[in-house]
């Protein structure tokens, strides 16, 4: 098909020079498709190269402790991710005898990967004819084709995989693959994307209608949800402080994070003080409680804005066994977190 051709002739020569394109070890694959999820390659990139030295193959991520995949994980996010590619890393290891699966079915059975990743996997180290939708190829189809089903919905979701999979490459369903989730990330990009030097002008329906700008179509998702959370940064005379294990389900599970009080509206110290003097940490003792940020950091997950302030406690002796602030680097944390460490000068 023209549109194939097109496609994997721009790819041969715009490409960009990526590790993880220097090889077809399905390890290396899986590694980087599973860190460049909600990530841009800029930012990935250097994650996947310190992966790839720490954890050289799947044996030795195994063989890691979570809490130092996390750690190595921190700044990326969604850190299910992180426990996710963990668990996979030991169940191949140790169910598979170290070897993926080698087609998309089986692929699509391991936690973490779904069908995106495994089309990915099983088309580049397996040459399986199996097309790749993701946000790029959502942008490029629905741009070149002129299709304004919303592709966050359940027809859209199947409309875009199965013309995706009518337009694959079948002699060379990688490169394929690798060429159009190229094309979009670079060429015809979100916003204001080169359409002067892109091959498909002639033919592209969104180009030739004037309505890039309104393409893809999305159903706008539910507001998100405000939280208020004040971390209590505690500061002893004996230079320790106290880091908590994240349990449970709910955002930055296994990471470490200040004592948190969460509130329905933001507080000052004259409204906080009252408060946490019936913390569990502070009650019957003597502490001064300090405002450190003026100004509300206001950090943005996909379904919630954290409005969050840290707030000072020093104090004689912890009530329970803390950390040496010398040690708080070594703790997965965050980023949220991280930045606050990295500003206060811990």
């Amino acid at each position: 098909m023209i549109f194939s051709k097109t496609l994997t002739h721009w790819y041969s020569i715009n490409k960009r020079n990526l590790p993880w394109r220097q090889t077809n070890n399905p390890y290396y694959i899986w590694l980087s498709e599973i860190i460049l999820q909600q990530t841009q390659v800029k930012q990935g990139l250097p994650y996947y190269e310190a992966f790839i030295a720490k954890y050289p193959t799947v044996f030795d991520l195994t063989n890691a402790n979570e809490s130092d995949v996390l750690k190595l994980w921190q700044g990326l996010g969604y850190y299910s991710r992180a426990r996710n590619l963990h668990a996979t890393a030991k169940h191949v290891a140790n169910e598979l005898k170290g070897e993926f699966p080698n087609n998309y079915k089986n692929l699509l059975k391991l936690k973490g990967i779904g069908d995106y990743t495994a089309s990915a996997i099983a088309s580049i180290c397996f040459n399986e004819v199996a097309a790749v939708v993701d946000g790029n190829v959502y942008r490029v189809l629905s741009r070149y084709f002129g299709i304004d089903t919303p592709i966050n919905s359940s027809k859209g979701s199947k409309e875009f995989k199965q013309l995706a999979q009518e337009l694959i490459d079948v002699n060379n369903p990688a490169d394929f693959n690798q060429a159009i989730m190229e094309f979009g990330a670079t060429q015809c990009k979100p916003k204001n994307p080169d359409c002067n030097i892109c091959p498909f002008q002639d033919s592209c329906i969104a180009f030739n209608k004037n309505t890039i700008s309104d393409l893809p179509v999305k159903i706008k998702s539910a507001k998100a949800k405000k939280k208020h959370f004040n971390f209590l940064v505690f500061i002893s005379v004996d230079q320790k402080t106290i880091l908590q294990k994240r349990q449970g389900k709910g955002i930055w599970q296994n990471l470490y994070q200040f004592p948190l009080i969460e509130t329905e509206s933001e507080m000052d110290v004259k409204t906080l003080k009252p408060l946490i003097s019936e913390h569990d940490l502070l009650k019957d003792i003597s502490f001064e409680l300090v405002q450190y940020n003026k100004d509300t950091i206001i950090h943005k997950l996909s379904h919630q804005h954290l409005y969050t302030k840290f707030w000072i406690v020093n104090v004689g002796i912890l009530k329970e066994a803390g950390i040496l602030i010398d040690e708080i680097h070594d703790y997965p944390v965050p980023i949220l977190i991280g930045n606050f460490i990295e500003r206060f000068n811990f």
